[in-house]
């Protein structure tokens, strides 16, 4: 069994480059149009693989030449694929995605597929939860699914980490299973009606999170960098900001992404929770560089070299 399981999305993101993102009724006229692998589990999963985690992903992909082909391309990035299935008759999830000249992305999902990772359909993985270390998910797909995953691995003590995207409200029962949670701004405003825009907002946001259970509040404020704050006896002092790396950023749609599929990674691999949030910051860095969701995510060997050349 694997020591990370990934639950979540798959998506096609179609992608194309434009100036900047259009006002209602004005047509621009984009270039480099690509269909490029994404979903935000998927981006997790590959980004974990690629820093040579021990994976597994449950997903559900459609049964169109995109999902049959993604499927390979996850066993051959190193990932369990046990836990993929395909959907008869149904495409893969798609996202329709513009990046702007500055590196912005405006994004449209349609679930397709991803629609029918519910409870009953992931009955068949729960065994792979209960004996992992890491538990993994996002917002992408139904809510009783992750839902009854969650519980399962509180049940048996599989670390729940949960990124909250899309933003949306989430019941108390859930977050009540969740040992870490890595909303940015927006995100944690939806969770807590606190709007994140300095560092004592960002604290009140994270008291707010471990109040509902939470012991361990990561709120990613862009090129701020990670408030991160860790329940303890001692309520003093507890929060701080660890900030990320500069560099010029080409797409940013995989950063989040590639960031808690590295962060999980260095917890796998025993770093401190400062050095693990380091770590992806170093991956969520490469990746903005590049175009792409998973065509942005960089192996372990990148990352190492970035930060080599940090010290």
């Amino acid at each position: 069994m694997n020591k990370l399981v990934v639950l979540g999305s798959v998506n096609a993101d179609h992608v194309l480059q434009v100036p900047s993102f259009p006002r209602p009724g004005e047509t621009l006229h984009g270039l480099g149009y690509q269909v490029i692998p994404g979903g935000k589990g998927a981006n997790q999963a590959v980004a974990a693989a690629r820093l040579k985690a021990d994976i597994g992903f449950i997903a559900c992909v459609g049964d169109d030449p995109f999902g049959v082909n993604i499927r390979e391309s996850f066993k051959c990035d190193g990932i369990n694929i046990a836990g993929v299935k395909m959907q008869a008759d149904c495409p893969t999830g798609i996202a329709m995605i513009q990046v702007s000249d500055s590196g912005e992305n405006s994004i449209c999902i349609s679930a397709e597929a991803n629609a029918k990772l519910t409870a009953d359909a992931i009955e068949p993985d729960l065994a792979r939860i209960r004996q992992a270390d890491y538990l993994l998910m996002q917002l992408e797909t139904p809510l009783d699914g992750i839902e009854r995953a969650a519980l399962v691995a509180k049940e048996h003590h599989t670390k729940v980490i949960l990124n909250p995207a899309p933003a949306r409200e989430l019941p108390e029962s859930l977050l009540a299973c969740v040992d870490i949670i890595t909303p940015n701004e927006t995100e944690a405003e939806v969770l807590t009606g606190i709007k994140v825009d300095n560092e004592t907002s960002a604290k009140n946001a994270a008291d707010r999170l471990h109040d509902k259970g939470i012991e361990i509040v990561m709120i990613t404020l862009g090129a701020k960098g990670v408030y991160v704050s860790h329940q303890t006896a001692n309520q003093q002092n507890r929060g701080k900001i660890i900030p990320g790396f500069r560099v010029e950023a080409t797409d940013t749609t995989a950063a989040g992404d590639t960031f808690n599929g590295a962060f999980v990674t260095g917890l796998m691999e025993s770093m401190p929770l400062e050095s693990a949030i380091k770590f992806a910051h170093a991956a969520a860095a490469i990746s903005v560089t590049r175009f792409g969701a998973q065509t942005s995510i960089p192996t372990r060997e990148d990352v190492d070299a970035f930060l080599a050349n940090q010290a």
